[in-house]
């Protein structure tokens, strides 16, 4: 069983910046990618970045600009960094890994922001 521990959320002021961390008890390369997914009160779930193991990063237009996916090998993490954060983007956000035969999830981090 793998575990994805995720770290960084909190409560900002519009403007402010955040910087998601999301740790795999296994070796990240053990994955085919990774990323975030984020889900507000009485919305869905929709997803917000993620990087292949090969390093390939997709960003939603909706945070695009203004949010960057990344990861440290050296630290086994990866990171969503948030700038410029809306109210909008508040939400909870969950950490994923893909694997080939499932995908993991972490237990998600609230982020708050303060209009």
């Amino acid at each position: 069983q793998v575990q994805l521990v995720e770290s960084g959320g909190g409560f900002v002021q519009a403007g402010g910046s955040l910087r998601l961390s999301c740790v795999p008890s296994r070796t990240i390369f053990n994955f085919n990618a990774m990323g975030w997914y984020r889900q507000a009160p009485g919305k869905q779930r929709e997803l917000v970045a993620e990087i292949t193991a090969g390093g390939r990063t997709t960003v939603k237009d909706f945070v695009r600009g203004r949010f960057t996916i990344s990861r440290d090998p050296a630290k086994n993490t990866m990171y969503l960094q948030m700038n410029s954060l809306e109210a909008e983007d508040t939400a909870a956000y969950y950490c994923y890994a893909v694997s080939s035969v499932t995908t993991y999830w972490g237990q998600g981090t609230q982020v708050t922001v303060s209009s």
